[in-house]
Protein backbone atom coordinates (compact mmCIF):
# COMPACT_ATOMS: atom_id res chain seq x y z
CA UNK A 1 0.00 0.00 0.00
CA UNK A 2 2.84 2.38 0.74
CA UNK A 3 4.60 1.55 -2.32
CA UNK A 4 0.99 2.13 -4.22
CA UNK A 5 0.82 5.59 -2.26
CA UNK A 6 3.85 6.55 -3.59
CA UNK A 7 3.51 5.84 -7.47
CA UNK A 8 0.10 7.73 -7.08
CA UNK A 9 1.41 10.50 -5.92
CA UNK A 10 3.90 11.05 -8.97
CA UNK A 11 0.62 11.32 -10.94
CA UNK A 12 -2.22 12.73 -8.82
CA UNK A 13 -1.27 13.92 -5.49
CA UNK A 14 -4.83 13.70 -4.25
CA UNK A 15 -4.80 10.23 -4.58
CA UNK A 16 -1.82 9.07 -3.83
CA UNK A 17 -2.31 11.33 -0.04
CA UNK A 18 -6.20 9.56 0.22
CA UNK A 19 -3.97 5.77 -0.85
CA UNK A 20 -2.06 7.18 2.18
CA UNK A 21 -4.85 8.33 4.45
CA UNK A 22 -6.68 4.95 4.23
CA UNK A 23 -3.45 2.71 4.93
CA UNK A 24 -2.72 5.09 8.08
CA UNK A 25 -6.58 4.16 9.32
CA UNK A 26 -6.13 0.34 8.47
CA UNK A 27 -3.09 0.04 10.32
CA UNK A 28 -4.82 1.93 13.80
CA UNK A 29 -7.75 -0.58 12.93
CA UNK A 30 -5.63 -3.49 13.05
CA UNK A 31 -3.88 -2.59 16.55
CA UNK A 32 -7.34 -1.60 17.80
CA UNK A 33 -6.43 2.36 18.80
CA UNK A 34 -9.11 3.98 21.36
CA UNK A 35 -10.88 6.91 20.00
CA UNK A 36 -8.35 9.59 20.75
CA UNK A 37 -5.52 7.98 19.06
CA UNK A 38 -7.85 8.07 16.15
CA UNK A 39 -8.92 11.75 16.25
CA UNK A 40 -5.43 12.31 16.65
CA UNK A 41 -4.45 10.81 13.25
CA UNK A 42 -7.57 12.74 11.77
CA UNK A 43 -5.92 15.79 13.30
CA UNK A 44 -1.86 15.03 12.51
CA UNK A 45 -3.48 14.08 9.10
CA UNK A 46 -5.77 17.24 8.14
CA UNK A 47 -3.42 19.60 9.57
CA UNK A 48 -5.88 21.28 11.54
CA UNK A 49 -7.95 20.21 14.90
CA UNK A 50 -10.39 17.90 14.61
CA UNK A 51 -13.17 17.01 17.35
CA UNK A 52 -15.82 13.90 18.00
CA UNK A 53 -18.65 14.65 19.59
CA UNK A 54 -21.41 11.87 20.08
CA UNK A 55 -23.93 12.90 22.14
CA UNK A 56 -26.15 10.34 22.72
CA UNK A 57 -22.93 8.13 24.14
CA UNK A 58 -21.41 11.32 26.01
CA UNK A 59 -18.24 11.03 24.18
CA UNK A 60 -16.30 14.32 23.67
CA UNK A 61 -12.92 14.84 21.96
CA UNK A 62 -10.75 17.33 19.88
CA UNK A 63 -7.63 17.05 18.82
CA UNK A 64 -5.44 20.12 17.46
CA UNK A 65 -3.20 19.36 14.62
CA UNK A 66 -0.24 18.84 16.77
CA UNK A 67 -1.56 16.09 18.30
CA UNK A 68 -2.60 18.31 21.81
CA UNK A 69 -5.85 16.92 22.93
CA UNK A 70 -7.39 20.29 24.25
CA UNK A 71 -11.23 19.21 24.26
CA UNK A 72 -13.26 23.00 24.27
CA UNK A 73 -17.25 23.74 24.58
CA UNK A 74 -19.17 25.14 21.49
CA UNK A 75 -20.89 23.84 18.63
CA UNK A 76 -19.03 23.22 15.56
CA UNK A 77 -19.13 26.02 12.54
CA UNK A 78 -21.00 25.10 9.58
CA UNK A 79 -18.57 25.27 7.47
CA UNK A 80 -16.50 22.75 8.50
CA UNK A 81 -15.91 19.13 6.75
CA UNK A 82 -17.96 16.65 8.97
CA UNK A 83 -19.22 13.09 9.10
CA UNK A 84 -22.05 10.97 10.74
CA UNK A 85 -21.02 7.99 12.53
CA UNK A 86 -24.23 5.92 10.79
CA UNK A 87 -25.57 6.16 7.60
CA UNK A 88 -28.32 9.00 7.38
CA UNK A 89 -27.12 10.14 11.14
CA UNK A 90 -25.97 13.44 12.57
CA UNK A 91 -22.49 15.28 11.97
CA UNK A 92 -20.44 13.59 14.40
CA UNK A 93 -16.74 14.58 13.23
CA UNK A 94 -15.38 17.52 12.29
CA UNK A 95 -12.50 18.82 10.78
CA UNK A 96 -12.09 22.35 11.92
CA UNK A 97 -11.22 24.03 8.44
CA UNK A 98 -13.35 26.11 6.49
CA UNK A 99 -14.11 25.81 2.80
CA UNK A 100 -16.12 27.56 0.24
CA UNK A 101 -16.12 24.53 -2.01
CA UNK A 102 -16.48 21.93 0.44
CA UNK A 103 -14.38 19.25 1.64
CA UNK A 104 -11.12 18.12 -0.58
CA UNK A 105 -10.47 14.67 -1.71
CA UNK A 106 -8.28 13.98 1.20
CA UNK A 107 -10.35 15.44 4.03
CA UNK A 108 -13.33 13.63 2.34
CA UNK A 109 -11.19 10.38 2.56
CA UNK A 110 -9.94 11.28 6.43
CA UNK A 111 -13.62 11.36 7.49
CA UNK A 112 -14.74 8.70 5.62
CA UNK A 113 -11.60 6.47 7.38
CA UNK A 114 -11.88 7.43 10.96
CA UNK A 115 -15.86 7.33 10.93
CA UNK A 116 -15.72 3.63 10.10
CA UNK A 117 -12.78 3.32 13.25
CA UNK A 118 -14.55 5.13 15.53
CA UNK A 119 -17.58 3.39 14.77
CA UNK A 120 -16.19 0.33 15.15
CA UNK A 121 -14.33 0.98 18.64
CA UNK A 122 -17.31 2.52 19.94
CA UNK A 123 -19.77 -0.58 19.21
CA UNK A 124 -17.13 -2.54 20.24
CA UNK A 125 -16.30 -0.68 23.78
CA UNK A 126 -19.72 0.80 24.47
CA UNK A 127 -22.59 -0.82 22.89
CA UNK A 128 -24.64 0.87 20.42
CA UNK A 129 -25.59 4.04 20.51
CA UNK A 130 -28.69 4.74 22.89
CA UNK A 131 -31.26 5.71 20.57
CA UNK A 132 -35.14 4.05 21.53
CA UNK A 133 -33.37 1.62 24.44
CA UNK A 134 -33.81 -2.36 23.82
CA UNK A 135 -36.01 -3.36 26.27
CA UNK A 136 -35.13 -6.91 26.37
CA UNK A 137 -36.49 -8.69 29.56
CA UNK A 138 -34.29 -11.45 29.51
CA UNK A 139 -30.72 -9.67 28.83
CA UNK A 140 -32.06 -6.93 32.00
CA UNK A 141 -32.17 -9.99 34.07
CA UNK A 142 -28.75 -10.82 33.02
CA UNK A 143 -27.45 -7.63 33.81
CA UNK A 144 -28.99 -7.83 37.58
CA UNK A 145 -27.83 -11.26 38.05
CA UNK A 146 -25.33 -11.31 40.71
CA UNK A 147 -24.92 -14.86 40.15
CA UNK A 148 -24.31 -14.50 36.74
CA UNK A 149 -20.50 -14.18 35.34
CA UNK A 150 -19.12 -10.48 35.20
CA UNK A 151 -18.48 -10.84 31.13
CA UNK A 152 -21.64 -12.19 30.43
CA UNK A 153 -23.57 -9.18 32.33
CA UNK A 154 -21.25 -7.01 30.46
CA UNK A 155 -22.13 -8.31 27.29
CA UNK A 156 -25.86 -7.81 27.86
CA UNK A 157 -25.43 -4.53 29.37
CA UNK A 158 -24.10 -3.65 26.46
CA UNK A 159 -26.37 -5.09 24.02
CA UNK A 160 -28.61 -2.80 26.08
CA UNK A 161 -26.94 0.41 24.75
CA UNK A 162 -25.69 0.68 28.54
CA UNK A 163 -21.81 1.97 28.35
CA UNK A 164 -19.47 -0.40 29.91
CA UNK A 165 -16.70 1.53 29.54
CA UNK A 166 -16.69 4.67 30.81
CA UNK A 167 -16.00 4.62 34.36
CA UNK A 168 -17.94 7.64 35.68
CA UNK A 169 -21.28 6.50 34.12
CA UNK A 170 -23.95 5.55 36.69
CA UNK A 171 -26.90 3.58 36.62
CA UNK A 172 -29.81 2.57 39.41
CA UNK A 173 -32.20 -0.42 39.12
CA UNK A 174 -35.88 -0.12 39.26
CA UNK A 175 -37.69 -2.50 41.15
CA UNK A 176 -41.76 -2.30 40.28
CA UNK A 177 -44.08 -3.26 41.99
CA UNK A 178 -46.11 -4.99 38.59
CA UNK A 179 -43.89 -5.33 35.97
CA UNK A 180 -39.92 -6.66 34.85
CA UNK A 181 -37.07 -4.70 36.74
CA UNK A 182 -35.47 -1.96 34.54
CA UNK A 183 -32.39 0.16 34.33
CA UNK A 184 -31.96 3.80 34.06
CA UNK A 185 -29.51 6.05 33.86
CA UNK A 186 -28.18 8.20 36.98
CA UNK A 187 -29.48 11.30 36.42
CA UNK A 188 -32.49 11.00 34.72
CA UNK A 189 -35.11 12.53 35.94
CA UNK A 190 -36.24 11.59 39.59
CA UNK A 191 -39.31 8.94 39.77
CA UNK A 192 -42.32 10.31 41.17
CA UNK A 193 -46.06 9.27 41.48
CA UNK A 194 -47.23 12.02 39.78
CA UNK A 195 -45.09 15.13 38.21
CA UNK A 196 -42.12 14.20 35.29
CA UNK A 197 -43.14 11.11 33.47
CA UNK A 198 -42.18 7.96 35.70
CA UNK A 199 -39.54 5.78 33.90
CA UNK A 200 -41.32 2.29 35.98
CA UNK A 201 -44.76 2.38 34.83
CA UNK A 202 -47.11 4.23 37.14
CA UNK A 203 -47.53 2.75 40.75
CA UNK A 204 -45.20 1.37 43.52
CA UNK A 205 -41.06 1.03 42.91
CA UNK A 206 -38.44 0.96 44.43
CA UNK A 207 -35.39 2.53 42.83
CA UNK A 208 -31.56 1.52 43.96
CA UNK A 209 -28.66 3.00 44.50
CA UNK A 210 -26.15 4.87 41.67
CA UNK A 211 -23.42 2.47 40.56
CA UNK A 212 -21.16 1.42 37.74
CA UNK A 213 -22.68 -1.30 35.41
CA UNK A 214 -20.57 -4.29 36.92
CA UNK A 215 -22.24 -2.82 40.21
CA UNK A 216 -26.15 -3.46 38.96
CA UNK A 217 -26.55 -6.14 40.91
CA UNK A 218 -25.91 -4.46 44.02
CA UNK A 219 -28.43 -1.71 42.96
CA UNK A 220 -31.08 -4.26 42.20
CA UNK A 221 -31.16 -5.73 45.77
CA UNK A 222 -30.85 -2.18 47.02
CA UNK A 223 -34.13 -1.38 44.81
CA UNK A 224 -35.76 -4.75 46.13
CA UNK A 225 -35.05 -3.27 49.61
CA UNK A 226 -36.57 0.25 49.07
CA UNK A 227 -39.60 -1.28 47.59
CA UNK A 228 -40.62 -3.13 50.55
CA UNK A 229 -40.91 0.91 51.96
CA UNK A 230 -43.62 1.76 49.12
CA UNK A 231 -46.97 2.33 49.76
CA UNK A 232 -50.36 1.77 47.27
CA UNK A 233 -51.71 4.83 47.12
CA UNK A 234 -55.27 3.18 46.52
CA UNK A 235 -54.90 1.41 49.47
CA UNK A 236 -56.82 1.84 52.61
CA UNK A 237 -53.75 1.59 54.66
CA UNK A 238 -52.48 5.18 55.17
CA UNK A 239 -48.82 4.96 54.77
CA UNK A 240 -45.80 6.81 52.76
CA UNK A 241 -44.86 7.80 49.15
CA UNK A 242 -45.29 5.12 46.69
CA UNK A 243 -42.16 5.38 44.91
CA UNK A 244 -38.19 5.18 47.46
CA UNK A 245 -35.20 6.08 46.59
CA UNK A 246 -32.79 3.24 48.37
CA UNK A 247 -30.39 5.93 48.99
CA UNK A 248 -33.02 8.09 50.99
CA UNK A 249 -33.49 5.26 53.39
CA UNK A 250 -30.11 5.71 55.19
CA UNK A 251 -30.07 3.71 58.20
CA UNK A 252 -33.69 2.29 58.35
CA UNK A 253 -33.05 0.50 55.32
CA UNK A 254 -31.65 -2.11 58.03
CA UNK A 255 -34.74 -2.97 59.13
CA UNK A 256 -35.44 -4.75 56.12
CA UNK A 257 -33.27 -7.51 56.72
CA UNK A 258 -34.78 -7.94 60.68
CA UNK A 259 -37.89 -7.79 59.72
CA UNK A 260 -39.24 -10.21 57.58
CA UNK A 261 -42.97 -11.35 56.68
CA UNK A 262 -44.56 -14.34 58.35
CA UNK A 263 -42.27 -14.25 61.43
CA UNK A 264 -43.28 -13.24 65.02
CA UNK A 265 -44.46 -9.84 65.33
CA UNK A 266 -42.64 -7.42 67.56
CA UNK A 267 -44.51 -6.16 71.04
CA UNK A 268 -44.76 -2.68 69.94
CA UNK A 269 -46.18 -4.19 66.42
CA UNK A 270 -48.88 -6.16 68.46
CA UNK A 271 -49.52 -3.31 70.05
CA UNK A 272 -50.11 -0.80 66.69
CA UNK A 273 -52.21 -3.73 65.59
CA UNK A 274 -54.15 -4.05 68.37
CA UNK A 275 -54.92 -0.46 69.11
CA UNK A 276 -55.88 -0.66 64.87
CA UNK A 277 -58.48 -2.96 65.73
CA UNK A 278 -59.96 -1.23 68.02
CA UNK A 279 -61.07 2.35 65.77
CA UNK A 280 -61.53 2.75 62.19
CA UNK A 281 -59.38 6.08 62.60
CA UNK A 282 -56.99 4.63 65.07
CA UNK A 283 -54.20 3.47 62.31
CA UNK A 284 -54.37 7.06 60.11
CA UNK A 285 -54.62 9.11 63.19
CA UNK A 286 -51.08 7.42 64.15
CA UNK A 287 -49.54 7.65 60.74
CA UNK A 288 -50.87 11.60 60.97
CA UNK A 289 -48.69 11.64 64.42
CA UNK A 290 -45.48 9.95 63.14
CA UNK A 291 -45.04 11.72 59.93
CA UNK A 292 -45.94 15.93 60.75
CA UNK A 293 -44.06 18.16 62.77
CA UNK A 294 -46.66 19.00 65.03
CA UNK A 295 -49.85 17.18 66.59
CA UNK A 296 -51.72 20.51 65.24
CA UNK A 297 -50.17 19.90 61.85
CA UNK A 298 -51.33 15.53 62.61
CA UNK A 299 -55.01 17.50 63.34
CA UNK A 300 -55.46 19.17 59.86
CA UNK A 301 -53.74 15.47 58.26
CA UNK A 302 -56.43 13.89 59.22
CA UNK A 303 -59.09 16.86 59.42
CA UNK A 304 -60.24 16.60 63.26
CA UNK A 305 -60.36 19.79 66.04
CA UNK A 306 -57.49 19.80 67.72
CA UNK A 307 -58.84 18.99 70.90
CA UNK A 308 -60.25 15.98 69.00
CA UNK A 309 -56.80 14.68 68.27
CA UNK A 310 -55.69 15.23 71.77
CA UNK A 311 -58.77 12.82 73.14
CA UNK A 312 -57.89 10.57 70.15
CA UNK A 313 -54.48 10.15 71.24
CA UNK A 314 -55.01 9.86 75.07
CA UNK A 315 -57.10 6.33 74.09
CA UNK A 316 -54.44 5.60 71.79
CA UNK A 317 -51.80 5.53 74.28
CA UNK A 318 -53.73 3.80 76.56
CA UNK A 319 -53.93 0.73 74.14
CA UNK A 320 -50.34 0.89 73.18
CA UNK A 321 -48.77 1.49 76.55
CA UNK A 322 -46.28 4.21 76.03
CA UNK A 323 -46.98 7.89 75.03
CA UNK A 324 -46.39 9.10 71.66
CA UNK A 325 -46.22 12.93 72.45
CA UNK A 326 -42.87 12.80 73.07
CA UNK A 327 -39.67 12.63 70.69
CA UNK A 328 -38.94 9.20 72.21
CA UNK A 329 -42.59 8.46 71.98
CA UNK A 330 -43.19 9.27 68.50
CA UNK A 331 -39.53 7.03 67.00
CA UNK A 332 -41.12 4.42 69.08
CA UNK A 333 -44.32 5.02 67.16
CA UNK A 334 -42.90 5.57 63.92
CA UNK A 335 -40.34 2.09 64.79
CA UNK A 336 -43.39 0.08 64.90
CA UNK A 337 -45.50 1.17 62.40
CA UNK A 338 -42.85 1.13 59.66
CA UNK A 339 -42.59 -3.09 61.48
CA UNK A 340 -45.57 -3.42 60.21
CA UNK A 341 -45.77 -2.77 57.26
CA UNK A 342 -42.62 -4.49 56.49
CA UNK A 343 -44.08 -7.54 57.77
CA UNK A 344 -46.78 -7.32 55.17
CA UNK A 345 -44.51 -6.45 52.56
CA UNK A 346 -42.68 -8.90 49.97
Amino acid sequence: MKELAGRLAAVDPDAGAAVAVIAYFDRLAETRAGLEALVRGAAVLAGCPARLADEERRVRLRVEQDGRRTDVAGAPEPGWPCAPLVPGGPPALWLERAGADGPSVVDAVILERVSAAVRSVLDRTRGRAPGPPVDDPALVETVLDAAAPLPARLHAARRLGLDTADRAARFRAVAPADGPPRIVADGTPRITADGAPPVPPAGRAGVGTAVAVADLPRSWAAARTALRFTYDAGAQEPGGPPVVHADELGGVALLADLVVPGTEPAPDVRAVRAAAADAPWMLRTLHAVASTASLRAAAADVNVHHSTLQDRLTHAEHLLGWSVRTPQGRFRLQLALTMHHLMGSQ
